[in-house]
């Protein structure tokens, strides 16, 4: 093999070594059991559903997303095609303190009488202001439907669905409570449309992880290029 595609070889292998190890996402999301007991038009209802939330990067800010894997409460009639409309809270916790709004789509099938109501994916839009770790918790649900309001709250004190290493649009770091003492930053939004712009998963894992092997990254590339000059160096007094 000739030292130029020697040269060639190593300089790809690190390069790529550094990009695939670097590129790994600062992020930490598990399913965590959410115990709701809902105050219900004829009475106190309540379900465990494990709750899932996802965060993807859209421009300044991300896209979550809350999925239920289990039904919660139900209804003494049918609801129709279109009546139930759920919402939701996720609170924030870490560096940044607030709550997120996320709702989604109303039923597209009829829920049968006296069965758990399967609530769709809710999604909504938060905007960093501090930059740090910031957790994202399942809170209230809310389910309008006839006419009626069931409020259903965690009475479990859940952990942290996902948790979202982020860099607020100042830069700053550090707790405290966002404007208004409510939205944490975050703007509301019950779009549920996919996002834009580059993907951030989370990822399972500990998140000192991320900063470790984007250090790793650093050092192979680094040690690339040590190999691609030696490599040369070496061509050129062989050729002489």
């Amino acid at each position: 093999m000739s030292n130029q595609k020697r040269t060639t070889l190593a300089l790809a292998a690190a390069l790529a070594g550094s990009i695939v190890v670097a590129g790994a996402p600062a992020a930490h999301a598990e399913v965590v059991d959410v115990n709701y007991q809902c105050v219900t038009p004829i009475g106190p209802k309540g379900a465990v559903s494990p709750i899932d939330i996802k965060g993807v990067r859209s421009g300044d800010g991300y896209k979550l997303t809350m999925s239920f894997q289990k039904g919660v409460s139900s209804s003494p009639v049918e609801l129709g095609k279109g009546a139930m409309n759920p919402s939701a809270v996720i609170e924030l916790g870490g560096a940044e303190q607030g709550k997120v709004q996320v709702t989604g789509p109303a039923n597209s099938e009829a829920i049968p009488a006296n069965t758990p109501i399967k609530i769709s994916d809710l999604s909504g839009t938060y905007t960093p202001k501090k930059s740090g770790k910031v957790t994202f918790t399942a809170g209230v649900l809310t389910i309008k439907a006839l006419g009626t309001t069931t409020t259903c709250t965690p009475t479990n004190s859940p952990g942290p669905s996902l948790e979202l290493d982020v860099q607020g649009a100042g830069g700053s770091s550090g707790g405290g409570s966002a404007d208004d003492g409510s939205t944490g930053g975050a703007s509301t939004g019950g779009s549920t449309g996919g996002a834009s712009g580059g993907g951030e998963l989370p990822r399972t894992g500990p998140l000192d992880s991320a900063a470790a092997l984007g250090t790793l990254g650093g050092t192979v590339l680094l040690t690339g290029a040590v190999g691609v000059l030696w490599l040369t160096r070496r061509g050129q007094r062989s050729a002489g």
